[in-house]
C-alpha cells in the first residue's frame, strides 16, 4: 500500500517547536489495546484530551495498522438505519497541564499489525520533536480487592526512572503487544521509556474503573513532571464506589468472595514485609471470584428491578 504511514501537520509541529520545553519533552501515550483491565489506559487519554484544546501534529494510518477482522470497531444499529460507528484512530495531539506546560499525548487504537513500522514511526516522531520522555499506561487484571489502594508495577528501559519497590512479579512470558515491543526496542536503542501498569481487581476488569485512571494519571505526574488534575475524576470513582457497593450488598456469595481476596491481599503484603513466604490457604482464585461476580452482574442484566 502507498502512502506514508505518518501524515504531519505542518501547523502543529510547529506549534510544538516554539511551545516545547527547554529541558526536553515528554509524550504520553494511552492506546486502545490488547489488554486495559478497567478501562485505564482509556479513561486516562479521554481525560488527558479534556485538560486543553488539543492541536494535531501528526496522524497514523490506522487503516494500515488495524486488523478489523480480529478486533472490529462497534456501530450502533437503531430502529432501520446505522447511527454511530466508533471510527478507528491513531493521532498524535499536543496538549497543556493545568498549569500550562505542553505535552504530547499519543492516543487511539494500539495496532494489530505492522509493529515494527510503527515503532520505527514513533521514534522518528521522538528524535523529531526532541521528546526526552515517553511514559504510558494501562490497567492489568490482578487477584486484588477494590477496598485495598491500588498499586501499580512501573516498568521501563531505565532503572533509574523506576521507584525503588519491591515488584509482585519474577520472571513470566506472555503474549507480545504493539506497546510492550515499543518499550523492548527504546530499550534496545537507549531511549527513555515508563509505562505503568495499574493492578485492577480482576472482577472489575471489564468495567470503566475511574479509580485506575487516577492512579495512572498519580504515576504519571511523578514521573513525567506534570500537572494532570486527577480530582477531577473523583465524581465518577464516588459512582462507581457506589454501584460496587450496591451489587455487593445484594449477594452474600460474592461479598464473602471479596472479603476472602482481602484477607489474602492483607496476609501477602504483611508477609512481603516481613520477608516471609506466602501461604494462599484455601482462598479462592482470581478466576474463581470474576467468574462469581460475573455470574452476579450477568444475572443483574436479565433481571432488572422493578421500575428500570
Amino acid at each position: 500500500m502507498d502512502g506514508p504511514l505518518v501524515t504531519w501537520d505542518p501547523d502543529g509541529v510547529r506549534a510544538w517547536a516554539d511551545a516545547a520545553p527547554e529541558d526536553g519533552g515528554v509524550l504520553v501515550h494511552s492506546l486502545r489495546g490488547f489488554i486495559d483491565a478497567g478501562r485505564a489506559g482509556l479513561l486516562v487519554s479521554d481525560h488527558l484530551l479534556e485538560l486543553s484544546e488539543p492541536v494535531r501534529v501528526a496522524t497514523f494510518d490506522i487503516d494500515r495498522l488495524l486488523d478489523y477482522r480480529s478486533r472490529r470497531p462497534e456501530m450502533t444499529f437503531s430502529v432501520n438505519q446505522w447511527t454511530s460507528y466508533d471510527e478507528p484512530h491513531l493521532e498524535l495531539d499536543m496538549l497543556r497541564d493545568v498549569e500550562g506546560t505542553p505535552f504530547l499525548l499519543l492516543h487511539g487504537f494500539e495496532p494489530d499489525i505492522l509493529w515494527e513500522r510503527y515503532i520505527a514511526a514513533v521514534r522518528e516522531a521522538v528524535e523529531r520533536l526532541g521528546v526526552d520522555l515517553v511514559a504510558g499506561s494501562h490497567g492489568i487484571p490482578m487477584a486484588v480487592p477494590h477496598t485495598r489502594p491500588l498499586t501499580a508495577t512501573l516498568h521501563g528501559t531505565d532503572q533509574e526512572l523506576l521507584p525503588d519497590t519491591p515488584s509482585m512479579f519474577g520472571t513470566v512470558t506472555v503474549p507480545a503487544s504493539a506497546q510492550n515491543l515499543l518499550e523492548y526496542r527504546f530499550g534496545q536503542w537507549g531511549l527513555a521509556m515508563v509505562n505503568i501498569a495499574v493492578h485492577v481487581p480482576h472482577y472489575l476488569a471489564q468495567s470503566s474503573y475511574p479509580q485506575a485512571a487516577q492512579r495512572a494519571l498519580a504515576s504519571l505526574e511523578a514521573v513525567a513532571g506534570l500537572a494532570l488534575a486527577r480530582e477531577d475524576l473523583d465524581p465518577d470513582a464516588a459512582r462507581a464506589d457506589e454501584e460496587i457497593a450496591r451489587q455487593l450488598g445484594e449477594s452474600e456469595e460474592v461479598q464473602a468472595l471479596v472479603d476472602a481476596l482481602e484477607n489474602q491481599y492483607d496476609a501477602f503484603h504483611e508477609a512481603r514485609g516481613r520477608g516471609l513466604p506466602i501461604d494462599d490457604g484455601e482462598l479462592p482464585s482470581a478466576d474463581e471470584i470474576a467468574a462469581e461476580f460475573e455470574k452476579f452482574l450477568a444475572q443483574e442484566r436479565r433481571d432488572p428491578p422493578t421500575g428500570a
